[in-house]
C-alpha cells in the first residue's frame, strides 16, 4: 500500500513545488509592477501617466487574450507527448504557425486602425502607438516560449522568463525616476521591449528533443492545424470570456455613472485581478502535471490527477477565505492608503468580490483538468454561458450598477464552478477512451486523435 500512497504524493509534490517555485517568481514581479507603477505616477504627469496605463493595459488585454491559447495548447501537448517519448516537432510547428497567424492578423488590424487608435487612445502620439506593436509582437513569441517551458517541465527557466520582463520594464522606469531620461517615452520603451527579454533565455531553452528518435514509434501521430487550431480556438473564446468576467465591469459602470465610477469600480476589482497574476503561475505548471498524469492512464496516474487538483482548490479556498476575512478588517483602510481617500471603500463590497474571486479561481483550476481531459469544446461553451449572464445581469439590472458588477461577478464565477466542475466529473468519452486502459493502443490513439475529434 505505501508504494502506490508513494507515487501519487511524490508526483503532487513535484506539481507542488513547481507551482510554489512559479508563484514565488510571479509574487516578486508582482511587487516589482507595482514598484514599476509607483515609479511612472511620481515621475510622470497625470496625463502622461494615464498614457501608460492605457498602453498598459492595451497590450496585456490583448496579449492575454491572444496569445494565452497556444501556450496552453503547447503546454498541454508536449507535457502529453513526452510523457511517453513521442515527437514533438509538429506540435511545435503548427503552434508556431497559428501563433505568428493570430500575431499578424493583429498586427495588419492595428495598422490599418492606427489614425482612431493614435487619437482616440494616445492623444495623438505615434510613440506609444508603436510600442504597442511591438510589445503585442513580443509576446507573441514570450507566450510561446511559455508554453513550450511548460509543457517540458522546465519552470526554473520559466520563472526567469518572467522575471526578465518584469526588471526590464522596472528599469526604464528607474532611469526616468533618476532624471537621466524624461517623459513617457522610455518607460513605453520598456513595455516594448519587455517581452524579447526571453531571446536572451534561448541558449537555455533549446537543446536536443530526446522525443525526436521516438518519431518512428508513433506514427499517425502528427498534430494538424486543424486540431490545433480547434484547441487553441475553445482557449480563445476562454480568454474573451474571461476578460467579460474580470475587466468589463468597469466598462459597465462608466457608462451608467461616468469615468470616475469606473475608475473607482476598477479599483476595487483589482481585489479579483491581482490574484489572477499569481494563479497564473498555478495555472501554468498545473495543465502539464494532468496532463502527464492522465497520460499514465492508470489508476495512480488518475489518483495523482484527483489529488493535485483537489489540493490545488483547497489551497484557493484558504486563500480566498483569507482575503475576505481581511478586506473585511481593514480592506477599506488599505485601498485608501493605496489609491487615495478620494472614494469610500465598502467592506461588503470589498468582500463580495473577494468571494467571487475564490470561486473564480476554483473554476479556473477546473478548467485546467478539463483541458488536461480534452474537454475544451465543453468548457468553452460554459465561459461562453457566464459571461452571457454576467454581461446580461449588468445591462438589465436595476438599481446601484456597482452592486450589480459585484453580485454578478460572484454568482457568474460560481456557476462556472459549478458546470466545469460538471465537466470534469463526467467528460464524454472520446474514441480513445474506448481502448483499454494503460494499453500501447491507448497511447497511440490519444496522440493520433485531436480533442474532442475522433
Amino acid at each position: 500500500m505505501s508504494g502506490p500512497a508513494t507515487s501519487v504524493s511524490g508526483a503532487t509534490g513535484s506539481y507542488g513545488r513547481s507551482a510554489a517555485g512559479l508563484t514565488l517568481a510571479l509574487g516578486i514581479g508582482g511587487v516589482l509592477t507595482y514598484v514599476f507603477f509607483i515609479l511612472a505616477s511620481h515621475s510622470l504627469s497625470d496625463e502622461l501617466y494615464g498614457e501608460i496605463v492605457v498602453l498598459w493595459s492595451i497590450v496585456f488585454i490583448v496579449a492575454s487574450t491572444l496569445y494565452r491559447p497556444i501556450e496552453q495548447l503547447l503546454a498541454r501537448t508536449l507535457a502529453e507527448r513526452d510523457h511517453v517519448a513521442a515527437p514533438t516537432g509538429d506540435a511545435l510547428r503548427t503552434a508556431g504557425v497559428i501563433q505568428l497567424a493570430v500575431c499578424v492578423a493583429t498586427i495588419v488590424v492595428l495598422l490599418a486602425l492606427r489614425g482612431p487608435l493614435e487619437e482616440r487612445l494616445f492623444s495623438n502620439e505615434p510613440g506609444l502607438y508603436w510600442a504597442m506593436l511591438v510589445a503585442l509582437a513580443g509576446f507573441a513569441l514570450a507566450y510561446y516560449a511559455r508554453g513550450y517551458l511548460a509543457g517540458k517541465g522546465r519552470f526554473s527557466i520559466y520563472a526567469a522568463l518572467l522575471m526578465s520582463e518584469v526588471l526590464l520594464r522596472l528599469a526604464f522606469a528607474v532611469v526616468v525616476a533618476l532624471g537621466i531620461l524624461h517623459g513617457a517615452a522610455p518607460i513605453a520603451v520598456g513595455i516594448a521591449l519587455a517581452p524579447f527579454c526571453g531571446l536572451l533565455l534561448l541558449p537555455f531553452m533549446i537543446r536536443r528533443d530526446p522525443s525526436a528518435s521516438a518519431a518512428a514509434a508513433a506514427p499517425g501521430a502528427e498534430m494538424t492545424l486543424g486540431a490545433g487550431g480547434a484547441f487553441a480556438g475553445a482557449v480563445l473564446v476562454m480568454m474573451l470570456s474571461e476578460q467579460v468576467l474580470v475587466s468589463s465591469g468597469a466598462l459597465f459602470v462608466r457608462a451608467a455613472e461616468g469615468a470616475a465610477a469606473a475608475g473607482f469600480m476598477f479599483n476595487i476589482l483589482l481585489v479579483a485581478r491581482a490574484p489572477l497574476v499569481l494563479f497564473q503561475a498555478i495555472a501554468a505548471s498545473l495543465l502539464p502535471h494532468l496532463t502527464r498524469q492522465r497520460a499514465r492512464a492508470d489508476r495512480l496516474g488518475a489518483d495523482a490527477f484527483r489529488d493535485s487538483l483537489h489540493k490545488t482548490m483547497w489551497l484557493i479556498a484558504a486563500f480566498a477565505a483569507a482575503t475576505t476575512l481581511g478586506v473585511l478588517a481593514i480592506g477599506p483602510q488599505v485601498m485608501e492608503l493605496a489609491f487615495g481617500g478620494g472614494f469610500d471603500y465598502d467592506r461588503i463590497d470589498l468582500a463580495i468580490v473577494a468571494i467571487g474571486m475564490g470561486f473564480y479561481l476554483v473554476a479556473a483550476s477546473l478548467n485546467q483538468a478539463c483541458l488536461a481531459q480534452g474537454q475544451a469544446h465543453r468548457a468553452a461553451w460554459r465561459w461562453i454561458l457566464c459571461a452571457g449572464l454576467f454581461v446580461a445581469v449588468n445591462l438589465l439590472a436595476p438599481g446601484d450598477p456597482f452592486r450589480a458588477v459585484e453580485v454578478g461577478y460572484l454568482a457568474c464565477s460560481a456557476l462556472l464552478a459549478l458546470l466545469l466542475y460538471a465537466v470534469y466529473r463526467r467528460p464524454e468519452p472520446r474514441g480513445e477512451d474506448v481502448v483499454e486502459p494503460g494499453s500501447a493502443e491507448e497511447v497511440q490513439a490519444r496522440l493520433a486523435t485531436s480533442d474532442e475529434v475522433a
